[in-house]
């Protein structure tokens, strides 16, 4: 949502997110200059240096871990959640803290064996610039999270953190007593489609803007945690590096600048966002890992042939060192991704989720790499094929199949949550609503599929396909059709080892399971229905919704 709230509501919490072509880095030309505020400078108390913004905006950083202590906006104390402050994953310990001032910027260094961490102020600004330099992993560090005091904002958004009565999950995913779930990793957001987060009551508003998640992992449909609230307070949190249903290794160094700012009820400033905050005011602050403008470069391609204009596209650009992404273009297919550090990457256009091309690419400092219309082969799209029938279509993510859209924000107990059993009939027009986006071992395998076929199809084998986003517990499908024939139990693709269906994600790896169905296996008579009965076929995972289990993109029956 967004807008203004509606006064009637009194205090109101929401987040907000417009990132068309959010990942492309965030370095690009110059800020225009900050003129020096009254009362901008800094102290020191003797345990913390003291921050004046010259706005409305005074904070604190201890000086014996780094820990940020207050955040006083106009007079109102916004720092502390269960006694704890705003920090580096939980806390660093005790750390090497400095501070300097140039002109109309103050930084604040925070030195924890190979970690470095930063804080800068800019005269005027109600904002914290914070940067993080994970350098190997010597040091955990997986986030920044902002705590904020209880009381101060509404909880009323479906996928915040709250504490309930029961416990169904881990310790860490609630029932509330009206039957609806609860969980801190129900962000329901990919990490393309926000630029921020945060709360506000209407006349003060306080987010995390993101960085341009250069050296994160997951790529651009990737969720991780974003904010909770519980009766102790709330966070907010920039993910660094998040393990749960990551499909990519942990890449090290410089992220940021991610911001902290407090407004006066509305959204942070669109200048903030990545893809659009210049920081050439902090080229010459001596951040560890920090590379400026001129050292990056640019991926741009004249356009895309053979997409389905039904669906967006999107490209990204993944290498050992970095990550990115843009939006293609709707009427043409043109890209263009700036602000990328040099190196060679793998270039993907997705339609959907689904990967239809890859190529490589090299990027240099200063230097734009141009690319010719790129053509995907009509091979490359699965859609493509011609089938008997088809549930749902290939995009790379279950949407579109019942309960898809809720399970990025609540558990499968939900009580929102339609039946996940139930069979499905081809030619009922409700195909792909009728089926469940998730199977489990423990919960609707053996779901049943009931369609005819003509006599010409029935006298000849046909390839069956089931595509998935991501399995837990090496959940994949086996198949009968029509208690006849039965498929082999398929190897299992490599796929994520943590938590998935039942903490809000089904990216994972996408995977298409194909099995080739014999003549003999069909019914003959064209007025009876033949039946595909699919099974979760796994020695691992628990029971219920732990149980093994997959998530589904597409099922179809080629002609």
């Amino acid at each position: 949502m967004s807008g203004s709230p509606n006064g009637s509501l009194g205090r109101r919490t929401f987040v907000l997110g417009t990132a068309a072509a959010a990942g492309s880095a965030a370095l690009a030309g110059p800020l225009a200059g900050t003129a020096s505020a009254a009362g901008f400078g800094w102290s020191d108390d003797g345990s913390n240096y003291v921050v004046d913004t010259g706005a409305s905006l005074v904070f604190k950083v201890s000086k014996t871990n780094g820990d940020l202590t207050s955040l006083v906006y106009k007079g109102t104390e916004y720092q502390g959640y269960g006694g704890k402050n705003s920090h580096v994953e939980s806390g660093l310990g005790t750390s090497t803290v400095g501070i300097a001032q140039s002109g109309t910027t103050i930084l604040i260094s925070v030195t924890y064996g190979t970690l470095k961490h930063y804080y800068a102020a800019r005269s005027g600004e109600n904002n914290v610039y914070v940067w993080t330099n994970k350098a190997d992993s010597s040091v955990t560090a997986t986030r920044y999270i902002v705590r904020v005091k209880a009381g101060l904002f509404l909880n009323d958004e479906p996928d915040s953190y709250t504490y309930a009565p029961t416990v169904i999950e881990s310790a860490d995913v609630f029932a509330k007593s009206d039957g609806q779930t609860r969980a801190k990793h129900y962000s329901k957001l990919r990490v393309m489609d926000y630029n921020y987060i945060g709360w506000t009551t209407g006349s003060v508003g306080l987010w995390i803007v993101r960085s341009n998640h250069e050296k994160a992992s997951g790529g651009p449909f990737y969720r991780s945690l974003l904010r909770h609230q519980s009766t102790d307070g709330g966070g907010l949190y920039e993910i660094l590096y998040y393990g749960e249903n990551q499909t990519e290794s942990e890449r090290f160094g410089l992220q940021g600048p991610y911001v902290i700012a407090f407004t006066d009820g509305g959204a942070p400033s669109s200048s903030l966002y990545p893809g659009t905050l210049t920081t050439s005011w902090a080229d010459s602050l001596g951040i560890s890992g920090y590379v400026s403008a001129s050292g990056r470069g640019r991926v741009a391609g004249v356009g895309i042939t053979g997409r389905n204009t039904a669906y967006a596209y999107t490209v990204g650009l993944a290498g050992s060192a970095a990550q990115y992404w843009g939006s293609a273009r709707s009427s043409d297919g043109y890209f263009s991704i700036a602000g990328v550090l040099p190196g060679s990457y793998t270039l993907t256009v997705f339609k959907g989720e689904l990967a239809v091309y890859t190529t490589s690419v090299t990027v240099t400092a200063g230097g734009t790499t141009t690319l010719n219309t790129i053509a995907i082969p009509s091979s490359n799209d699965p859609s493509n094929a011609s089938a008997i029938w088809r549930i749902g279509d290939w995009t790379g993510s279950p949407s579109g199949f019942k309960n898809a859209d809720l399970m990025t924000y609540a558990h499968p107990s939900d009580v929102r949550a339609a039946a996940w059993t139930g069979n499905v009939v081809i030619g009922s027009g409700t195909e792909t609503s009728a089926f469940p986006c998730y199977l489990w071992k423990d919960v609707n395998s053996g779901i049943v599929v009931y369609f005819k076929l003509t006599a010409a199809q029935a006298a000849a084998a046909h390839t069956l396909r089931i595509g998935v986003t991501t399995a837990y517990a090496n959940g994949r499908p086996q198949v009968v059709v029509n208690d006849t024939w039965t498929s082999a139990v398929p190897s299992p693709p490599t796929q994520p080892s943590t938590r998935s269906l039942t903490v809000g994600s089904y990216r994972g790896n996408n995977y298409t399971f194909t099995y080739s169905v014999p003549a003999s296996a069909w019914l003959t008579d064209t007025s009876a229905y033949n039946t595909l009965r699919i099974y979760v076929a796994s020695g691992s995972g628990t029971t219920s919704y732990l149980s093994a289990g997959t998530s589904v993109d597409a099922i179809d029956l080629l002609a």
